[in-house]
Parts: C-alpha cells; sequence; structure tokens
C-alpha cells in the first residue's frame, strides 16, 4: 500500500515543462503530482498561448478528465459541438466517446489558464477519432501509440 504524505505547493515553485513539438499545440505544464504506479490521480496546471491546443481530440476509455479554467477564454471541441470555456468554467470529461474533448485557446492576447485533474486507471487506452490512432498508456506515464485500423495476425512474431 502507498504511504504518500499531504503534499503543499504553489505554482511559483514548480519549474514548467513547455511542449511545442507540433503545430497547432504548444502549452507549459506545471505537473502539481506526477504520474506512477502508486498514484491514482494527476494534478497540472497548463497555460496554453493564443492559438494553441494543449492536446489533440480524444478520449479515455478508462479514465476521466476535470479541467477548472483559471484564467482566459477558448473553445472545448467536443462530440456535440464546440463550446466556449472561460475563467470560473468546470469540465468534467468522462471516459469513453461522450467524453471525447479538445482544449483550444480562442484568444489572440492571452494565455488559457486551468487546473488539471485525472484518474490514473491502469492501464488506459485514448483513442484520437481525428487521426484514427490508438494510445496505450501504461502507469499514466508511458504512451505507445498505434493506427486503429492496422491488423495484425494473432501470432505474427510468436
Amino acid at each position: 500500500m502507498n504511504n504518500r504524505e499531504i503534499q503543499i505547493t504553489n505554482k511559483n515553485l514548480i519549474e514548467p515543462t513547455h511542449k511545442s513539438e507540433h503545430e497547432p499545440y504548444e502549452y507549459y505544464k506545471y505537473e502539481v503530482t506526477k504520474r506512477g504506479k502508486d498514484s491514482q490521480c494527476y494534478v497540472a496546471i497548463y497555460e496554453i498561448p493564443p492559438q494553441k491546443a494543449s492536446y489533440p481530440y480524444h478520449y479515455h476509455l478508462k479514465n476521466e478528465e476535470v479541467f477548472y479554467i483559471i484564467s482566459g477564454n477558448g473553445i472545448l471541441e467536443t462530440p456535440s459541438g464546440n463550446k466556449t470555456i472561460s475563467a470560473g468554467d468546470i469540465i468534467v470529461c468522462p471516459p469513453l466517446e461522450k467524453g471525447a474533448h479538445k482544449i483550444i485557446n480562442s484568444s489572440y492576447n492571452e494565455m488559457l489558464v486551468y487546473l488539471d485533474c485525472d484518474t490514473l486507471n491502469n492501464p488506459d487506452i485514448a483513442y484520437y477519432p481525428n487521426s484514427d490512432k490508438v494510445g496505450i498508456i501504461l502507469n499514466g506515464e508511458s504512451s505507445t501509440f498505434y493506427r486503429k485500423n492496422t491488423n495484425l495476425d494473432y501470432y505474427e512474431g510468436e
């Protein structure tokens, strides 16, 4: 059993990681908790630059994601259409198709800042409907991606 203690920190004490590998995705992430086999919840603060998105449109098969918009304005892409989001909004994305989402900063001059809290049920599978990719996520941290319609024989490589 895990014997972790209460954690208190301040965003100003966390060194952000910056990711900007593919247009139009970019973010600064302040990890409050780490993903790992002993974790049940992942917490991070994201800052999304103007006209950027944090991640592609996706949903998880096992995990739920909750976002609290701290500041800024954006668009939440959902299966039922785009929704306008702004400071004070709380977004709960359940597992499976109805929880598919993508957060986009719609501003031209200010960051979109949000708190992200995720459950960490392992392993998890994320599906990306726009690109037909499937990601297998182990211990909340390592991911391997496949094309959904790439078929392999069950005994291939055995």
